[in-house]
């Protein structure tokens, strides 16, 4: 249906892949896989036409409907969650608007012989079987379908978007792409911002109902639910499976295995002919056999082993300055957007050196207390920040704010740096990014080398309270795992959203637990606070 043909991306000399070639079948449910920085969000944007390649092109029919969901979304506050969902049918209006003038043209026309007649007809004739297809659907029952499957109640359809936040205002947009009932989808990163239920949905959706598929996420269960191929990207080139996500993992390794067997054969033949070339030169008897070997291994393409990451350089990042005793206090606060209220008589105080978890199901207002924290929101009841706190604020939009025409070194180097603190290029390579991904300018990162990024940055600010709101988003696990260590090496106060039971095990001592308008506080470890709610996973705490 969809052919990729030989596409290659080049920027600054820098090859990020070539020579890709695959096709995207009907029913095809595709998982894009790879590092961050590999490419994968680039392959996206060039099959949606949102970006072109230095080489090649994608092909399909000129009727093929491709709908493509970003990791990050620059939307406009000028419509209700219903008004918005309803433009996804905006093409099928035009479409029935355009048959309806051209019948009254056919109605007054009398040039029947002519050619512009006849292309007239064959257009009534296109538009009229493509009406034909959907004319029966009710768009509002559709659109109140999929906004509930996505976890929208019936009052939230004519809040205004600009009430959301980034996570539900990716589910609109998700919305809109499942109503256009496309012949390819195309997403990236679609679950970080959603609650078990609303995945579960998604699931079924993407299952029982899409046609083809093809998706980025590094959940792995929603991957493995899904998919039925799977295509890596990994050091310029890709590999085609026709197998889920785990089975993948396996081929994979049995991959590597060969590779590293086949590399280490070739290096023995190399290492052999070398050291006949230098006994042997100038040897007169030996001049043809010498030449010879000379050439051959000149021409020998070397084996290549795919890379694995080997990063691990631990942070230490400068001790933070000391802030008084309660960073944060709120009393009897509450927040409400018109009728709706978030929550209401919200206390909590966090002392210093605490590192605590906001938790509970999206909308419940874990981000809309980080703003009223930030001052960014007006708001009912008290809010004292305490003496001498210098906060560092890491928002779910985060990486989007990052100067795109800085490179990546210039991005760090802005920041001085105390004596204590590792080398620029060290540090850098502890986030991976080595070599020529330094030169990189900020604009042609992927979501998670951005969010990697964005990271360091605020690591690296002189800093007691650093509030994090989702920051494993978009990010790998070798990732998530070196920003965990640094974070539990960080000796001032954490705030930190999330909801990966992972990440937060080991690192946080207390919870705030966000629900029914309300917020409690619970002094237990995340393992002790999910035994308490007797529940195995934080998605259980969303349903």
């Amino acid at each position: 249906m969809i052919n990729v043909n030989n596409i290659s991306v080049s920027f600054g000399g820098t090859t990020l892949f070539s020579d890709v070639t695959f096709s995207i079948n009907e029913n095809d449910k595709i998982a894009l896989m790879g590092k961050n920085g590999a490419g994968k969000s680039t392959i996206l944007k060039i099959i949606a036409g949102e970006a072109k390649p230095t080489t090649g092109n994608v092909t399909g029919p000129k009727e093929a409907v491709i709908a493509y969901l970003p990791q990050h979304l620059l939307t406009e506050d000028k419509a209700t969650v219903f008004e918005e969902v309803m433009k996804a049918f905006a093409e099928a209006n035009q479409m029935e608007k355009e048959l309806e003038e051209l019948n009254e043209q056919l109605n007054i026309r009398t040039d029947y012989e002519s050619d512009d007649y006849m292309k007239l007809i064959e257009r009534v004739s296109e538009l009229s079987e493509k009406v034909y297809t959907v004319e029966d659907t009710n768009y509002d029952a559709e659109a109140e379908k999929v906004l509930k499957g996505l976890g929208f109640e019936r009052e939230d359809f004519n809040r205004p978007t600009s009430e959301f936040s980034g996570g539900w205002r990716m589910r609109i947009e998700l919305a809109k792409i499942l109503l256009k009932k496309p012949d390819l989808i195309l997403l990236d990163e679609p679950t970080n911002h959603m609650d078990i239920e609303s995945i579960q949905w998604l699931e079924d959706f993407l299952i029982n109902s899409a046609k083809a598929v093809m998706v980025i996420s590094h959940d792995r269960a929603f991957v493995d639910n899904i998919t039925n191929r799977t295509i890596e990207v990994t050091m310029g080139r890709i590999y085609d499976y026709k197998a889920k996500y785990t089975h993948y993992l396996q081929l994979r390794a049995d991959r590597r295995l060969h590779q590293l067997k086949a590399y280490e054969e070739q290096q023995r033949f190399i290492a052999d002919n070398q050291e006949f070339i230098d006994r042997f030169r100038g040897t007169y008897s030996k001049t043809l056999q010498v030449q010879s070997r000379v050439k051959m291994l000149e021409k020998l393409e070397v084996i290549e082993i795919d890379e694995v990451d080997t990063s691990a350089l631990r942070l230490k990042f400068p001790p933070s300055p000391r802030s008084g005793a309660y960073p944060v206090m709120v009393e009897d606060l509450s927040k409400s957007y018109g009728d709706h209220v978030v929550f209401k008589n919200a206390s909590m105080v966090i002392e210093r050196g605490e590192k605590v978890a906001f938790v509970g199901k999206n909308g419940e207002g874990k981000s809309t207390m980080i703003k009223a924290i930030m001052n960014e929101i007006d708001f009912d009841g008290s809010m004292k920040i305490g003496h001498n706190a210098k906060i560092g604020y890491f928002a779910q939009d985060q990486a989007a704010k990052l100067d795109g025409n800085l490179t990546v070194f210039e991005t760090i180097d802005q920041i001085p740096l105390t004596d204590n603190t590792l080398k620029i290029r060290d540090l850098l390579g502890a986030f991976m990014f080595s070599g020529d991904d330094t030169t990189k300018k900020v604009k042609v990162l992927s979501g998670g080398e951005k969010t990697r990024l964005a990271m360091i940055k605020l690591l690296l600010e002189p800093v007691n309270l650093l509030i994090l709101d989702e920051p494993t988003n978009h990010l790998d696990m070798k990732t998530k795992d070196i920003i965990k260590d640094a974070l539990k090496d960080f000796d001032g106060t954490l705030i930190l959203v999330s909801h990966d039971r992972d990440f937060l095990d080991g690192l946080v001592k207390k919870v705030f637990e966000f629900g029914n308008k309300r917020v409690r506080e619970h002094f237990e470890d995340i393992k002790g606070f999910l035994a308490y709610k007797k529940m195995d996973s934080l998605k259980e705490i969303e349903k």
